[in-house]
């Protein structure tokens, strides 16, 4: 059963088309990543997809509601953690539980059940201001909020920006608990590590989706080589290796850098023999398997 069903959506500003005649569905109970750079329509899907704004043509369904004739009923069964923390800041934890679990008629206690293994987390802190909470404190009191009414589909964009690594670890495993009692999430994340973890990934790019599919499928289906390379001068090496030849392209991961080539074999020899004219020691080059990220930066790079 699919929870999401879009056609030929179309959304604009200022005439520039930032969602883009996109079409795409949603099974029920799965976690749907949208990968995109800044700018790519990925907010502004979600905004539509929440019935905060109408699109400007096409249709679209969530959990068998249109979301330009029927936005009561869709608000009532999702769940929207937007990109921005927008809770009270000078209420407390509790104090904005309660808020937000009387605008949905119903009591904290009434979907505990659901929140629970989230909110014994934050109770320590729930006389504390929501504005005076760390970044992670206020990610789970607003997924805790977003969750009170018990709604069929969580939309989360970018939920995890800007939290550290173990608060972001944490909260991918209480979105995997969510899932297993039937709750579909749609997520947007920057984090190619969470990208992985979604049972299905769009990447989006100027409002379209460019490919859907699984992790492991983006991976499977990637054609071409993937070389990471060494040398004892990376800040000249990502250059170099830019300017090496023509349909191929370098990305700077980490301490090393991922030299790919989707249509030509890369000669290793005389790769070195480059880097070595242009006074690199110590090169270290070898072919690796291809991360969710190389996949991405391949198909935004066509």
């Amino acid at each position: 059963m699919n929870n999401v069903i879009a056609n030929r959506l179309t959304k604009s500003f200022n005439n520039v088309k930032v969602v883009d005649d996109l079409s795409f569905s949603v099974d029920e109970g799965e976690i749907y990543g949208i990968i995109g750079p800044d700018g790519s329509g990925k907010t502004t899907l979600f905004r539509i997809l929440t019935t905060l704004i109408s699109p400007d043509s096409g249709s679209c369904k969530v959990c068998g509601f249109d979301v330009t004739k029927d936005y009561k009923a869709i608000r009532n069964v999702v769940g929207y953690m937007p990109g921005r923390f927008s809770l009270y800041q000078d209420l407390t934890v509790q104090e904005n539980l309660d808020f937000f679990a009387t605008v949905f008629n119903t009591t904290l206690g009434e979907n505990y059940s659901l929140i629970r293994d989230i909110y014994v987390q934050i109770e320590p802190f729930k006389d504390r201001p929501a504005g005076k909470l760390s970044g992670g404190m206020k990610q789970k009191l607003a997924l805790c909020c977003a969750l009170v009414h018990r709604p069929q589909i969580l939309f989360l964009d970018e939920p995890t920006t800007g939290v550290d690594p173990v608060s972001r670890k944490e909260f991918w495993e209480m979105l995997k608990n969510l899932k297993k009692i039937g709750i579909t999430i749609i997520v947007s994340t920057p984090y190619m590590d969470e990208a992985s973890q979604c049972d299905k990934i769009a990447l989006m790019q100027n409002g379209k989706f460019l490919r859907v599919d699984t992790p492991q499928n983006f991976i499977n289906n990637y054609s071409g080589k993937i070389l990471s390379v060494k040398s004892d001068n990376i800040y000249n090496l990502l250059e170099d290796l830019r300017t090496y030849k023509s349909l191929i392209t370098a990305f700077s991961f980490g301490e090393c850098c991922h030299l790919s080539s989707m249509y030509n074999e890369i000669d290793i020899d005389n790769l070195i023999d480059y880097l070595i004219k242009r006074k690199h020691k110590n090169i270290v080059i070898s072919e690796i398997i291809p991360s969710i990220e190389d996949c991405f930066l391949s198909y935004l790079n066509r």
